[in-house]
């Protein structure tokens, strides 16, 4: 007899441990029922993974892997959906901004609708600074317009979806993951479900404003050539101007001499063009980090222990 749960949660945590016993009650409230939870714990250096695992000894539903060290979330979920059995599996945020409550209306679009894909997406983003919110917009507006990819703003790594789904992203073997990006480059029937934003339940946001501005050059990279493509076109108009100022240059001195003077223009000149420069040098140098990495085959994690 198939003991396989129905819905698989896998639960990303680094340094959690206030939110830990909440998240299972709020899930639990939502009276769903076959559900295995896989907590995947990333390096947390407080009591999370203690926590998790009196859980584990007393709920038969609670599984859960631990890293030798802290990771990052991209391979938290990765882990996580290895670990996953059920025939269909969600990822959640552990400090309840991703609402429980939502999950039995996800299930019913999968079970009776017919979608292969449910995914969450905020409608504002109160409590958040403005400067933030700025930038994560201005992100979500390169990605649809400049790579292969059309993410929706304010889109979640709240998602469920089915087992087919799961082992088209499974299949993906990069080492530098975009999950956001993967979720779409996959394809899939997708059903989107928009919710305002929620306050954390407890404790502190691990994403800094430089993580997050670190995490949107890595879904660029990931998803998009823009960047070495814009290379070559300002290389091509700097040539032209060059062509054009070297012909008002040529003419000029024909008809009014060629007196000495525009060294300080000269000069701000050569330093743009050589910032220009060493700046698309440095973008080139990031995409073939990616590509040294991606030749490296090191794992994305090490588990340390796993239940």
């Amino acid at each position: 007899m198939d003991q396989s749960p129905r819905l698989s949660i896998v639960v990303p945590c680094f340094n959690e441990a206030p939110c830990v016993e909440a998240f299972v009650r709020a899930v639990d409230a939502t009276g769903v029922a076959g559900v295995e939870f896989v907590f995947v714990d990333d390096g947390s250096t407080d009591e999370t993974l203690p926590i998790v695992k009196r859980l584990a000894d007393a709920d038969s539903r609670i599984r859960y892997v631990s890293f030798s060290r802290n990771f990052g979330k991209e391979s938290a979920l990765l882990a996580g959906l290895r670990k996953s059995s059920g025939a269909i599996v969600v990822t959640m945020d552990v400090d309840l901004q991703d609402p429980p409550a939502l999950l039995p209306e996800m299930l019913r679009a999968i079970e009776e609708e017919g979608f292969d894909c449910v995914a969450t997406r905020r409608t504002s983003r109160e409590g958040e600074p403005p400067v933030r919110s700025w930038f994560a917009r201005r992100f979500y507006w390169l990605m649809r317009h400049f790579s292969d990819v059309a993410l929706v703003d304010g889109a979640r790594d709240y998602r469920m979806m089915t087992r087919q789904v799961v082992e088209a992203i499974l299949a993906l073997t990069e080492v530098n993951r975009f999950t956001k990006g993967i979720y779409q480059w996959v394809g899939f029937r997708t059903k989107w479900i928009a919710f305002p934003n929620v306050e954390r339940t407890a404790g502190q946001t691990k994403w800094s404003f430089r993580k997050l501005f670190l995490y949107s050059l890595e879904g660029i990279m990931a998803f998009s050539t823009a960047p070495l493509q814009l290379a070559s076109w300002l290389g091509v108009l700097c040539c032209g101007a060059a062509f054009l100022a070297l012909g008002v240059i040529f003419f000029r001195a024909l008809l009014f001499g060629d007196p000495v003077s525009g060294w300080p223009s000269l000069a701000c000149i050569i330093i743009f063009l050589g910032g220009l420069q060493l700046f698309f040098t440095g973008v080139l140098g990031a995409y073939l980090a990616k590509t040294y990495l991606e030749t490296k085959h090191r794992p994305l994690y090490i588990a340390r222990e796993e239940h």
